[in-house]
């Protein structure tokens, strides 16, 4: 019997937080090797509630110090993240699986929303009217909301989280971060690291749990926004119960991406890109490339060049060099492997069979080969459902019109992709496609930071993207002053240099 000697804890007020007596836990396990490595506490409603008050509480000391000082801290978190991003990275590949270029990639575009978030004043600024009446001013300015409760999910256990909590803090709320308890050594790594950069005990605070802890932040008085990322029921459950308690809420749901190849497209290319936006991560990615919407006059060559490429790929554990690791846990693996088998059953063509596994790993990991489809239909589970696992199911159409129209009526919205050398179809596909984020010969169209990530129609419950203008504008409240003075005051003489500070 295997024994595990490490136990993670919250982390609450500045120090990790060990579960209370007689609490609950859940293994954590390395996919490479199918083996448990540590265990993790699960929280219950008390303990969300301790978090909680304890980012109430550091709220009105964190809001009233000054930008310049917030900043300060968001810029020493950066350089200590780019200084130890390896060390995150192993924890990531360890305990989600992912290859160690992958979560270093992963860590890099979290730490461009550290960036625009140190650079969070001129989105901060409000507007002024002098003498908008006789003698009247008026100005506007944003503030922070409160307390912000972030729900992560396992696949990007570093960068979504990123996605919110650099925004939130640079704008003075503070932050409780419930992270995916599949993998959660990255969250407290993450807050251990804030504390080294001087952020105040009680800003950020993590707690690790199920269904419970969540249930009890959407619930709790105190917490006054929710982020969220996951499929798109658990999306729908979130914002209708968290905005049920008057909160504001942004729920990140689901997603089946396409890929529209017309005929004029550079082949070599859609097949790289293909390969790449449906493999990686193992398909664990919410803009994973899942559907390859190929016009029927180029379809068999396409399917071949994917087909000759996947073959190379090397599939194993992710501190190996391969090129695609395993999945998250056993369950989720057979889960995608039950529908490999609803595929076949349904009649798509199985061109490459990802059951067939040889892995470059030790134990029993949780391994798929890359399985590709040929000849799918609009009615098999394949195509209707977020498979979210390394299966690219290629469905054809006969015009640039029945893939739009394809993949307008999809229930998701999150991103999409064309390729083309057709400047004016791809100008039309951007125009005309009902998604929110659009790649034009770019298969995973994940925005810069200044820009703002978030899907449309099922892939989205709520009114505001992810980071951005948009994220700023959710972790803020506008607040408009009308303010008339009879006389002018002085302040003194000082001669010095002023500070801002």
């Amino acid at each position: 019997m295997q024994t595990i000697t490490k136990t993670l804890g919250h982390w609450i007020d500045g120090a990790e937080f060990d579960a209370e007596q007689g609490g609950r836990f859940a293994d954590v396990t390395n996919p490479a090797t199918g083996q448990v490595t540590s265990r993790v506490a699960l929280a219950s409603a008390q303990t969300v509630d301790r978090a909680v008050t304890a980012a109430k509480a550091a709220f009105p000391g964190w809001r009233d110090t000054s930008l310049a000082k917030r900043t300060t801290v968001l810029f020493a978190f950066r350089e200590l993240l780019n200084a130890r991003k390896g060390e995150l990275a192993e924890i990531i590949t360890a305990e989600h699986g992912k290859v160690l270029d992958d979560a270093l990639g992963e860590i890099s575009r979290g730490q461009e929303v550290v960036e625009v978030a140190c650079g969070i004043a001129h989105l901060l600024k409000g507007g002024h009217t002098e003498n908008a009446s006789t003698k009247v001013d008026v100005h506007s300015v944003r503030q922070p909301l409160g307390v912000s409760a972030i729900i992560s999910p396992f696949n990007f256990p570093a960068m979504v989280p990123m996605w919110f909590f650099p925004v939130a803090i640079a704008a003075g709320n503070t932050v409780i971060l419930k992270p995916s308890e599949k993998d959660p050594t990255a969250a407290n790594w993450m807050a251990e690291l804030w504390r080294e950069a001087g952020l105040p005990d009680g800003v950020f605070n993590v707690v690790h749990g199920d269904k419970e802890s969540v249930d009890a932040l959407l619930d709790h008085r105190d917490v006054d926004s929710v982020s969220f990322v996951g499929s798109t029921p658990i999306a729908q459950y979130v914002y209708e119960r968290g905005t049920a308690s008057g909160k504001r809420v942004q729920a990140l749901g689901g997603a089946k991406n396409h890929m529209l190849v017309l005929p004029d497209a550079d082949l070599d290319l859609a097949a790289d890109a293909a390969v790449n936006a449906g493999y990686g991560a193992a398909g664990e990615r919410c803009m994973a490339i899942s559907v390859v919407v190929a016009v029927e006059s180029i379809a068999d060559e396409l399917v071949a060049k994917i087909a000759e490429r996947t073959r190379t790929l090397r599939i194993g554990d992710g501190t190996r060099g391969c090129d695609m690791g395993p999945l998250v846990t056993a369950a989720h693996r057979d889960k995608v492997a039950s529908y490999i088998d609803a595929g076949e059953a349904a009649g798509a063509e199985l061109v490459l069979d990802g059951r067939q596994v040889d892995p470059d790993a030790d134990g029993e990991g949780f391994f798929l080969n890359p399985t590709l489809f040929d000849r799918v239909t609009t009615d098999m589970s394949i195509y209707t459902d977020e498979i979210f696992g390394p299966v690219l199911s290629t469905v054809r159409v006969e015009s640039y019109d029945e893939g739009l129209e394809l993949i307008n009526n999809s229930e998701y919205g999150n991103g999409t992709a064309i390729f083309t050398n057709d400047g004016g179809a791809a100008r039309r596909f951007e125009n005309e496609v009902q998604v929110g984020m659009v790649g034009v010969n770019v298969p995973i169209p994940v925005p810069m930071a200044y820009y703002s990530f978030g899907g449309w129609k099922a892939s989205l419950f709520g009114d505001t993207h992810a980071h951005g203008a948009e994220g700023v504008h959710f972790f803020t409240r506008g607040k408009v002053v009308t303010k008339r003075w009879l006389d002018p005051s002085h302040g003194g003489l000082n001669l010095g240099f002023p500070t801002h500070s």
